[in-house]
């Protein structure tokens, strides 16, 4: 794994996904690239979102041709998630390319993914697995995505 840092909390260190589950991360989200619906850009991408009970929530991106309206693949899973209820979550695998079975490129969430993650997710035990196959990934934590994110507790200013 890429981005290991030096120095762990216990909390980390639990919290840290096993090969098996990175692996089945990255095929479900290849497998969720597959319904990916964009005939505008021809970039296919795949989420599969790790809740805290172990249940994989997919998603693909799904163009429109206005643009705007476009959903990315990581927010489709978060809102099918959180539209069930569910929102405490371990990771995200991500895998994205140009049109075609092959992953050719890592697809890194855009910043209004990595917005929507922060709004659920604690940026320091959140992580993001992005992927060219099983076997080539790089993991980091939400937080080195998205450092100084503006989150909930933002709202909570304990200054005043």
């Amino acid at each position: 794994m890429n981005n290991v840092r030096a120095e762990r909390t216990m909390a980390e260190f639990m919290n840290q996904l096993t090969r098996e589950t990175i692996k089945e991360l990255i095929v479900s989200a290849m497998e969720a690239r597959k319904r990916s619906y964009s005939p505008y850009s021809h970039y296919q991408v795949g989420a599969a979102l790790l809740t805290e009970s172990g249940q994989i929530v997919t998603g693909c991106n799904i163009e429109n041709a206005a643009y705007t309206p476009t959903n990315c693949a990581e927010r489709t899973a978060f809102f099918k998630a959180v539209s069930e209820g569910i929102t405490d979550f371990r990771a995200i695998a991500i895998v994205g390319s140009p049109e075609g079975d092959a992953l050719t490129q890592y697809a890194y969430p855009c910043g209004v993914c990595r917005q929507v993650m922060m709004e659920f997710c604690n940026p320091s035990d959140f992580q993001v697995v992005v992927a060219k196959s099983e076997a080539e990934y790089r993991v980091m934590m939400l937080e080195e995505l998205l450092p100084e994110g503006f989150g909930p507790s933002n709202l909570n200013d304990s200054t005043r």
